[in-house]
């Protein structure tokens, strides 16, 4: 496995995003399953692993401690506070909410490391910007937690490049995550730029378009009722009749490169550059497999620019959230 430079660390070219073991694309799969995906990525070499307190409301956490907890030094651990679950009406049923606060973020963080059980997260994100709470406040906290050695280092995620400026003043930051690939451009408005400037490790997820550039039929239609693309105006019938359009070339430039689709849309990530790191996530080890092929996958100057041309912000269909989403994210939009 390649290796790419994650502040501090030192961690494979593509890491593991491990929401979609609990949430996010329709009913979660068995803790057996999730272990067996977990468990083959670290035979495969792949030493970022990525979760949050708010995925699966702390299960998927749940599932890399209990997973994972043998094997603790041969990976870089990520999680990420500010957004949870919160049961705000008493009736059981949990919510999703931003905080920042720098009391809850400790918490969160204690909270996080019984589920994962271990001593220490190599790369803690706050996981949204509470709009409500300076950015200052919750890198302060966070900085503390750095201090008492419950996190060793500090991320940013879907935020703009100016509150990554103004969280690098309080204490450095070693990435800033945010969605990245071919369909979804937004950092490269600002953000890129300004992690190039800092140094800060550029951490993308949905690199593989939310599947649409996986190379597997999708059907919107079809999705579950769990499945949140079905809120993501992209995936709407008249969005997705555009979007799917531009498959069949994209398809075929796979072919002659002589990779899979979802190992080009990886590939194309690499490309941008030694500081970016993509996490595709996935259920099943025949796909696992084929994303980590990609680091091999070599594109010429000449595909990268047809690529660019085919698939960009101009040609994609829809927004990549509905309002709601775009609210909370402050990533600069198209």
């Amino acid at each position: 496995m390649h290796t790419r430079k994650l502040g501090p660390f030192t961690v494979s070219a593509i890491g593991l995003g491990c929401m979609n073991l609990s949430q996010g694309y329709g009913a979660p799969i068995s803790a057996q399953q999730g272990e067996r995906v977990l468990l083959a990525a670290l035979d495969a070499g792949v030493t970022l692993f990525d979760t949050a307190a708010l995925y699966g409301f702390g299960a998927n956490e749940t599932l890399l401690g209990q997973a994972l907890k043998g094997h603790r030094q041969k990976f870089t651990l990520a999680s990420k506070c500010g957004l949870l679950g919160i049961d705000q009406h008493g009736d059981g049923k949990l919510v999703r909410v931003i905080d920042g606060r720098p009391e809850t973020l400790r918490q969160t963080c204690e909270d996080s490391l019984r589920r994962l059980q271990t001593d220490v997260i190599d790369l803690y994100y706050l996981h949204r910007l509470d709009p409500g709470v300076p950015i200052e406040d919750s890198v302060g906290a966070l900085s503390d937690l750095v201090r008492r050695g419950h996190i060793r280092a500090i991320g940013l995620s879907e935020m703009s490049a100016a509150t990554l400026r103004r969280a690098h003043a309080v204490h450095p930051i070693a990435a800033m995550q945010t969605e990245y690939s071919l369909w979804t451009r937004n950092p490269e408005i600002a953000v890129l730029q300004a992690c190039r400037e800092l140094g800060v490790s550029f951490v993308a997820f949905s690199p593989v378009g939310r599947g649409s550039l996986g190379g597997e039929p999708l059907s919107p239609a079809t999705f579950d009722a769990n499945d949140f693309r079905r809120s993501m105006p992209r995936f709407e019938p008249a969005n997705w009749s555009a979007n799917l359009s531009l498959l069949p070339a994209y398809h075929a430039i796979a072919a002659e490169v002589g990779c899979s689709p979802a190992q080009l849309a990886l590939a194309w990530l690499l490309h941008q550059g030694e500081y970016i790191i993509p996490i595709p996530g996935t259920t099943r080890l025949e796909h696992l497999a084929d994303n980590l092929g990609a680091v091999t996958v070599s594109l010429s100057a000449a595909t990268l620019k047809r690529l660019d041309a085919l698939i960009n912000q101009s040609t994609v269909a829809g927004s990549r959230y509905n309002a709601q989403g775009n609210r909370d994210a402050e990533t600069e939009v198209f």
